[in-house]
């Protein structure tokens, strides 16, 4: 498989992944991803190219975004002094569930922060999902805390605020790896 820096014709492909994923979360007795994502917002994301694709043949597998960019208001001050880079919307099709897919994302992100120069690759997580941060803990990945007070979107509170890291570092994840080599992190 090969993964590819996603383009706006793969927008309609990352919303159906948004929901596909949202219905399997459902079955499983979680509300996250239950509100749509705005679609603005993810082509923004694409077209700021931090959105990749997990490509097999001309079948979509999977997408991870991976940005130097962490969302306002989970990191302090001092975390954010570490280099590091932030997962947001790893998605694998339910058809290719079960294929260690997630974690292959997940070595190659890790991997590309490196070569970036970030010392962490972090993510926050949905605070109620339990099942999801087990995954990221068995992915190597430590909590740090969970964040609970509102966002600065709307002042409710805060359903993405389990925070975890793990430190980046060289990977065979086994994946092509078709995208462009990494800007190197500002510091």
């Amino acid at each position: 498989m090969r993964i590819t820096s996603a383009t706006p014709a793969d927008l309609d492909r990352l919303l159906s992944f948004r929901e596909e994923a949202a219905e399997w979360i459902s079955k499983l007795g979680s509300d996250q991803w239950s509100r749509p994502y705005p679609a603005d917002r993810l082509l923004a994301t694409i077209e700021a190219g931090t959105v990749f694709m997990l490509r097999d043949g001309e079948r979509t597998a999977g997408t991870i975004t991976l940005t130097p960019e962490a969302e306002e208001g989970l990191w302090n001050a001092a975390e954010l002094g570490d280099p590091s880079m932030f997962v947001n919307k790893l998605t694998v099709s339910r058809g290719y569930a079960g294929q260690d897919l997630g974690s292959k994302l997940l070595d190659w992100a890790g991997d590309r922060a490196y070569r970036a120069g970030a010392k962490w690759l972090r993510l926050d997580a949905w605070t109620t999902n339990e099942r999801l941060q087990r995954y990221y803990l068995d992915e190597g990945f430590q909590h740090v805390r969970t964040v609970l007070e509102g966002n600065a979107v709307n002042g409710g509170p805060r359903v993405s605020g389990w925070l975890a890291q793990r430190p980046t570092r060289p990977a065979d994840h086994g994946l092509t790896d078709e995208t462009s080599s990494p800007e190197p992190l500002r510091t």
